[in-house]
């Protein structure tokens, strides 16, 4: 099963929506042929809008993790804003939340790769409190 990748830019910033599901086969392929396109065409500030990603199965993981240490290496970054409930869990669970920068709002995810703006960080420890409360 393909994923679809659709390519926008905010305020000069690469945002990759992502829609179907990050899991092994072409999919992860896509995405890291995607990202590596981005850097070739100098490109090298991406966030990943994960709002319409229903599944990420460890070797998608893997492979949002090779284009993340792809684009440090360049001296670029890679944010992660829009997960849903499933995919901030697995985040949480694998401890990538202390690797990636996860954010809520998508104007956050830009905001932060200019340093001189406030961030709003995705409040991970608010999250888990209203799921235990939840649950």
């Amino acid at each position: 099963m393909s994923m679809e990748i659709n390519r926008r830019e905010r305020e000069g910033i690469t945002i990759l929506d992502l829609k179907g599901r990050l899991a092994v086969g072409e999919p992860c392929t896509q995405l890291r042929e995607s990202v590596n396109e981005q850097i070739a065409q100098g490109h090298k500030q991406i966030i990943l809008n994960l709002q319409h990603i229903d599944y990420i199965d460890s070797t998608g993981l893997g492979s949002m993790v090779i284009c993340y240490t792809s684009l440090q290496k360049m001296g670029g970054g890679l944010k992660l804003v829009n997960l849903n409930r499933r995919n901030l869990e697995l985040m949480l669970l694998t401890k990538l939340s202390t690797i990636f920068q996860i954010f809520a709002e998508e104007q956050d995810s830009v905001n932060a790769f200019f340093p001189e703006r406030e961030i709003k960080h995705f409040d991970i420890l608010s999250f888990v409190q209203q799921n235990k409360d939840a649950g």
